[in-house]
C-alpha cells in the first residue's frame, strides 16, 4: 500500500482519538461526580472548560499550522492531547481534572484544524482526495459510533480513568505513524503571526462559547450573561478592523464573498444546527421517556453511526455524477424529512418507530460528506490551516446554538404542556416534538443554500469542461462537534454535564 494511505490513517485516528474522547466522557460523567465527589458546577467544567479553550484557540491553532507547517502543528498537538489525557486520567480531584480538560482542549485547537489540512497536501489529486475524506468521515462517524457505548461499558467494568487513559496507547500509535508517513513541511515562507487578529478572536470565540453555555443555568438575562455576550461583540468587530488594515491578516474576509466557500460555510452551520441539538435530545428521551441506561441510549446511535461511516466512502462517488450541491442538498433534505418524521413518535413510541428514522438520518447525513472538501478546496494553497478552523469555528457555534435555541424551545412546550396538565414525561415529549419540527425546519434551510453556494463545483474525478478544473468535493465532519459525517468536531461535545450519550463537536 501507498504510504500516502498509512498517513491518511494517522491523521484519521487522530480526529477518531478527539470525537471518540469526548463521547465517552458525557456518558461517564455521573460515575466521575460520584467517585471524585463533584458538585454540579464542578462537573460542569469538565465539559465546559475543554470547549472553551477548544473554542477560544482553533482560529490560533490554524494560523499556526499555515505559518509553521500543517505536520509540525499535527504533531505537537497530538502530544499535548496524549498527555493531557494522562493528566485526566490519573486525577484524583475535580481542580486537577478541570485543568487536564483544559489542556486537552488546547491540544485539540492544534491538532483538529492541522490534521484536516495535512488530507489535501498529502493527496493532491482530486479523484484521491475525494476518497481520503470519505475514509476520514467514515473512521470520524465510528467514533461517533463507539464512543457512548465504550463510555458505558468502561464506566460499568473498570475505573472511570481509562475514558481517558485509552488515548495513551492509541497517541503513541498514532505518533509513530505519523513520524514515518505524513511527510515533512515544506521550506516556510515568511509570515506575520498576526497577534492582535488572534487575540480578538480567541476573546470573542471563548465569551460566545461561555455565553451560550452558562446562558441557560444563570439566566439569559444577567448580567455576566449579557456582558459575555458583549464582549464577544465588540472583541468581533475589533477583529474584523484588524484583519482590514494588517498588512498579512489571519483570513481574507474576501474570502468570504467567495459563494463556495461562504454558502458552504452557512450549509454546514444549518447542518450543526441540527445534528447537536437533535443528538442532544434524543438521548434525553430515550433515557428519560423510554428509560433507557446510558450504555442503551448510546448503543441505539450505532447502526446510523455505521450506515454513515459505510456511505462517507460511497458519497464521493455519487457527487462525481451529479455534482457537490444536488448531493448536499439531497443529503440536508433527508436529514430534514428524518428529524420532522421523528416527531411523530408518540409517548408509548419504542425504538422500533425511532429506528426508521434515525437510519434515514444517518442516510442524509452520509451525503453531506463532500461539504467538507468543496470548502477547502475553495481556497488559495496555504491557507488549508485557518480554513479548517473557520469550518471547526462554525460547527462550533452552530451546533452550541442548536442545543441552545432547540433547549428553549423544549423548555417553553414543556412548560406549556405541564401547565395544561400534562405528566413530566409527556410534558418533556411536547417539548421534544416542538425542538423536532422548529430544528426541521432550520436544516431544510440548507437545501436551497447548497443548491445556490455549490451549484458551480464539481465532485472529484468529474470531467471538467475547461482546462482548468476547480479543486473539489469530498466529505465533512461533529459533536463538537463534527466534523464530517459526525458532530464535531466536534464541535463537537455538549455544553451541558447531562449523563446522556452527546456527540462530539469536529472538534474534541
Amino acid at each position: 500500500m501507498n504510504r500516502r494511505w498509512f498517513a491518511l490513517v494517522a491523521v484519521s485516528l487522530a480526529t477518531f482519538m478527539t470525537y471518540l474522547d469526548n463521547n465517552i466522557v458525557n456518558v461517564a460523567l455521573p460515575t466521575i461526580q460520584r467517585e471524585l465527589g463533584l458538585s454540579l458546577a464542578q462537573l460542569e467544567w469538565i465539559v465546559s472548560g475543554y470547549m472553551l479553550v477548544f473554542a477560544g484557540l482553533l482560529m490560533a491553532g490554524g494560523r499556526l499550522a499555515d505559518v509553521f507547517g500543517p505536520r509540525r502543528v499535527y504533531l505537537a498537538g497530538l502530544i499535548a492531547f496524549t498527555l493531557a489525557s494522562v493528566a485526566a486520567g490519573l486525577a484524583g480531584d475535580a481542580t486537577v481534572l478541570i485543568a487536564a480538560r483544559g489542556l486537552q482542549g488546547a491540544g485539540a485547537a492544534l491538532l483538529t484544524p492541522a490534521a484536516l489540512a495535512l488530507i489535501p497536501l498529502i493527496f493532491p489529486d482530486t479523484r484521491e482526495r475525494g476518497i481520503a475524506f470519505g475514509v476520514w468521515s467514515a473512521i470520524a462517524a465510528l467514533a461517533l459510533a463507539l464512543g457512548p457505548l465504550s463510555g458505558g461499558v468502561i464506566s460499568d467494568n473498570l475505573s472511570w480513568g481509562w475514558i481517558f487513559l485509552i488515548n495513551l496507547p492509541l497517541g503513541v500509535a498514532t505518533f509513530a505513524l505519523a513520524t514515518w508517513t505524513i511527510p515533512a513541511d515544506g521550506a516556510r515562507r515568511r509570515h506575520r503571526f498576526d497577534v492582535p487578529g488572534i487575540a480578538a478572536s480567541g476573546v470573542a470565540l471563548t465569551a460566545l462559547t461561555y455565553a451560550l453555555i452558562e446562558g441557560e443555568q444563570r439566566g439569559w438575562t444577567s448580567g455576566v450573561i449579557l456582558g459575555s455576550f458583549a464582549l464577544a461583540a465588540l472583541a468581533a468587530a475589533a477583529f474584523l478592523v484588524i484583519e482590514r488594515r494588517t498588512a498579512e491578516p489571519m483570513i481574507d474576509l474576501s474570502l468570504f464573498r467567495v459563494r463556495v466557500f461562504g454558502g458552504g460555510l452557512l450549509s454546514m452551520g444549518l447542518w450543526a444546527f441540527g445534528v447537536f441539538g437533535i443528538y442532544f435530545f434524543t438521548a434525553l428521551w430515550l433515557q428519560n421517556v423510554l428509560g433507557f441506561s446510558p450504555t442503551e441510549a448510546g448503543a441505539a446511535f450505532v447502526p446510523m453511526a455505521l450506515l454513515m461511516s459505510v456511505l462517507a466512502i460511497v458519497t464521493p462517488r455519487l457527487a462525481a455524477r451529479v455534482g457537490t450541491g444536488p448531493t448536499v442538498a439531497g443529503g440536508l433534505g433527508l436529514m430534514a424529512v428524518a428529524v420532522l418524521g421523528l416527531s411523530f413518535v408518540g409517548e408509548h413510541g419504542g425504538y422500533g418507530e425511532l429506528f426508521p428514522w434515525l437510519m434515514l438520518y444517518g442516510l442524509g447525513a452520509g451525503m453531506v460528506v463532500p461539504l467538507t472538501a468543496a470548502i477547502l478546496g475553495s481556497l488559495p494553497p496555504g491557507r488549508g490551516g485557518v480554513a479548517s478552523s473557520v469550518l471547526n469555528v462554525s460547527r462550533e457555534v452552530f451546533g452550541l446554538l442548536g442545543i441552545t435555541v432547540l433547549g428553549a424551545v423544549l423548555h417553553a412546550g414543556q412548560n406549556a404542556a405541564i401547565a395544561g396538565g400534562a405528566g413530566p414525561a409527556a410534558g418533556f415529549l411536547s417539548g421534544y416534538r416542538l425542538a423536532l419540527v422548529v430544528a426541521s425546519a432550520i436544516v431544510a434551510l440548507g437545501v436551497p443554500v447548497s443548491l445556490v453556494a455549490l451549484r458551480a463545483r464539481r465532485a472529484a474525478g468529474a470531467p471538467a469542461p475547461a482546462p482548468s478544473s476547480a479543486p473539489s468535493s469530498a466529505p465533512s465532519s461533529a459533536p463538537s462537534s463534527a466534523p464530517s459525517s459526525a458532530p464535531s468536531s466536534a464541535p463537537s461535545s455538549a455544553p451541558a454535564p447531562a449523563p446522556a450519550p452527546v456527540p462530539a463537536e469536529p472538534v474534541g
